[in-house]
């Protein structure tokens, strides 16, 4: 039986690699992308919902999916301040987790980050874990949260420190062995194709999964 997949945020690092892997999976006869702006993609089981989501009872019909895939997020540089990046990281997450499960979606897969906590001292985790408290009470049947650390791929956007990391990636690599795999880099191929691993898993219940992925 086929299913039906939602995802938000399909024009980041993660997002774009979701987007592809989720066209490519055969087990979904429909993939709908909410998106802020067109598409450079086209596709006959892709359909592309250009909103802002800060209003998404307009598109309440469109939501209708088995699968949600969440991979909005940005940066406070990017955002401006930290009110619009908690806007964002978590405000639009939950809009769309909250419209999606009213509108039967079963399984909700996020993107969050390594140190994601209510309590930690650093605005950016303390937003992450914020979000990832809130979602485990809107009601999913299933909710998969990845916690991925230093992200490799190319991405449309500028992030100096990120690409300063991506180069010393291979020497972490090799010290973020054993306990510390956690903090180990991964791809966004591997971050993608973790989620979707996760949407077939049928494990009920909430799941948080932090690197190795796969």
């Amino acid at each position: 039986m086929t299913r039906t997949a939602l995802l938000a945020g399909s024009t980041g690092l993660i997002g774009t690699q979701l987007l592809q892997q989720l066209l490519d999976e055969p087990r979904y006869s429909r993939v709908t992308a909410l998106s802020r702006r067109a598409l450079p993609v086209q596709h006959p089981r892709l359909e592309v919902v250009l909103s802002d989501l800060d209003d998404l009872s307009v598109h309440a019909d469109a939501l209708q999916a088995d699968d949600v895939y969440c991979a909005l997020g940005t940066t406070i540089a990017k955002a401006g301040s930290r009110k619009a990046f908690a806007h964002v990281d978590h405000d639009l997450v939950m809009a769309v987790a909250r419209a999606a499960h009213h509108a039967g979606s079963r399984r909700f897969m996020l993107v969050s980050a390594i140190g994601s906590s209510v309590k930690s001292p650093a605005f950016y985790s303390r937003v992450k874990g914020e979000v990832e408290r809130d979602l485990r009470g809107v009601g999913f049947e299933a909710l998969h949260i990845l916690r991925p650390s230093l992200l490799m791929g190319e991405r449309s956007e500028s992030r100096p420190a990120e690409q300063i990391a991506q180069k010393l990636a291979p020497a972490l690599g090799l010290i973020t062995r054993g306990r510390l795999a956690r903090y180990a880099p991964v791809s966004a191929q591997q971050v993608a194709a973790a989620m979707i691993a996760c949407a077939f898993s049928n494990q009920r219940g909430v799941h948080v999964h932090e690197a190795p992925f796969g």
